[in-house]
């Protein structure tokens, strides 16, 4: 059972009409009204011959975000395999109870360093497994544990097409992210588009051609060569749906931006809720390992936080600091006044402490709003309690 989500079978030979007038385009952006005008689009899907990612019927649009999920630690006792199963259970928990309509799996998937060289994918048939059961679309950020000595993104992308029919994670062209950092694209949410989902590879971890004794770290940032490819895609969904201000977006990338450790410095526990157990600071955001780097992510956020490319980018979310789930708005800049927010450790794997909590971050756009506009957060724990929920629009922070 697909929950609540349409699927609809890409058309096939789709003819563009013209354009509707100004008067149309200026309607509320909420699914019901873009109904009417979806055929008046140019036809851009990037998934031919895969079900199109809609609303639900009501016009509603929930998202589940597990991140940081690190299966396959210690595969040599038992515990390693005790916090896959841990992780399992709270995968197919939250699923039923939430039932949502997309799902990002935000980095982390793996713990590369302690995997088996010779059945490291297979561990990406045990993750999938809870979303293949309920056949919720999904689609997935990689994060530094994922390349390693024994595991790259690109064989976690692999595997993950060849066992997830509804996996909607891809290759960036060649080219573009980098030496390890090929996972960037992006998913429509349909009708119209009305909501680009915007997915990110922030490398990192240890280039496979190294050893145990002689480790060569990767770049641990966006490559600005993602820059130029977004740059032209957004043109390309501009031509064929008209003007970004018609959309909204929400875009994932696993390590956080550097940028990122200024904002903590300034969190208002009132107005920016959420755990705050982990300090930033070197390696816990994007360029951070070496002074000689930092900056390095400057052209990404530059971009992301670009207001005339995506102006209306709801958040940034990212995972690997284990013990953060808080919001913050970037500002103080009208240009790249954007929010950032970390999302929610997931799995049992990796490191943590018991109070700090498992579970996912929620994003709901309610039936008949204008997703260009706002959209509610919250963290919800694996026993189903919820906090730190806040509503993401102009007046938030």
């Amino acid at each position: 059972m697909l929950y609540s989500t349409l699927l609809t079978f890409a058309a096939v030979g789709a003819v563009a009409l013209a354009a509707p007038p100004l008067s149309a385009r200026l309607t509320r952006c909420h699914p019901e009204n873009l109904l009417s005008r979806t055929r008046s689009k140019s036809e851009l899907d990037p998934y031919p011959g895969k079900p199109k990612v809609t609303f639900a019927r009501d016009g509603s649009f929930k998202l589940l975000v597990f991140s940081d999920l690190h299966f396959g630690e210690n595969p040599w006792d038992w515990w390693g395999p005790e916090q896959d199963a841990n992780s399992t259970r709270l995968m197919r928990r939250v699923l039923a109870d939430e039932r949502p309509d997309y799902v990002v799996i935000n980095g982390d998937l793996i713990t590369g360093e302690n995997t088996f060289r010779e059945n490291s994918t297979k561990l990406i048939d045990e993750i999938v497994a809870p979303l293949n059961e309920v056949g919720v679309p999904f689609s997935s950020t990689h994060g530094n544990h994922d390349n390693n000595i024994n595991i790259t993104h690109a064989e976690e992308i692999q595997r993950e097409q060849k066992v997830a029919p509804r996996s909607y994670t891809r290759f960036a062209p060649p080219g573009v992210g980098g030496d390890q950092g090929p996972g960037n694209y992006w998913v429509p949410v349909n009708p119209a588009p009305a909501l680009v989902l915007w997915f990110f590879d922030s490398q990192a971890g240890i280039a496979k051609n190294s050893t145990f004794e002689n480790q060569i770290p990767l770049n641990d940032w966006v490559d600005q060569s993602v820059v130029g490819w977004m740059e032209s895609e957004i043109a390309l969904q501009n031509k064929a749906w008209g003007p970004a201000t018609e959309r909204g977006a929400i875009a994932f990338v696993h390590i956080p931006p550097h940028i990122v450790e200024s904002l903590q410095q300034t969190l208002n526990s009132t107005q920016d809720p959420g755990l705050n157990a982990d300090e930033l600071g070197e390696g816990s955001t994007q360029s951070s390992w070496s002074l000689e780097t930092t900056g390095n992510d400057g052209p990404f956020w530059d971009a992301i936080a670009n207001q005339t490319l995506l102006p209306n980018l709801h958040a940034v979310v990212s995972g690997h600091d284990h013990g953060n789930e808080w919001c913050k708005r970037s500002g103080p800049s009208p240009s790249q006044d954007i929010v950032f927010c970390f999302a929610k450790h997931s799995g049992y794997g990796g490191y943590g402490q018991a109070e700090w909590g498992y579970g996912v971050r929620m994003f709901k756009f309610a039936p008949g709003s204008d997703v260009r506009r706002s959209v509610d957060t919250w963290i919800r724990l694996e026993e189903g309690e919820v906090r730190a929920k806040v509503r993401l629009d102009a007046t938030y922070s």
